[in-house]
């Protein structure tokens, strides 16, 4: 796990390690993805291309990239309800650039919050800082 650039508590840094743990055993880890920083309200995940990621044109499968941006506001969406469960409602998105190589980076924004409802945003980068995934998603709070 990678840090951010804030403070983190020892207690708040060993709980994001433990649930990076846990999630390597789901489709988290299945797919790859890797923790780069969490805070409260966003998050950041990556993921180091394979060839299984890639489809039948030789880039990257729509449904990889639509995993990655779901487990990045997944992420935000468990940090934000840390002792309730929360699901994907709703998963918008929109397919900008290929890519085919490399690490892409998906960062993940909580931009609204209800009683039971959270609404995110997220992106997703290549290498070189372009984007190529641009997305929004609801989450909502099922105790």
């Amino acid at each position: 796990m990678k840090e951010s650039g804030n403070d983190r508590s020892e207690d708040g840094r060993s709980a994001l390690e433990a649930m990076e743990s846990a999630a390597k055993q789901t489709f988290w880890g299945y797919l790859g993805c890797e923790l780069v920083s969490a805070d409260p309200g966003r998050a950041a995940i990556s993921l180091r291309l394979r060839p299984e990621h890639l489809n039948m044109a030789g880039i990257v499968h729509g449904g990889v990239l639509a995993s990655l941006l779901d487990n990045a506001m997944g992420l935000v969406a468990i940090l934000a309800c840390p002792e309730e469960r929360t699901v994907t409602t709703g998963l918008n998105v929109h397919y900008l650039q290929s890519s085919s190589e490399g690490v892409l980076t998906c960062e993940a924004e909580l931009i609204h919050r209800s009683r039971r409802t959270l609404t995110l945003e997220g992106r997703i980068a290549d290498n070189n800082g372009e984007l190529l995934v641009w997305g929004s998603g609801t989450f909502r709070r099922v105790t």
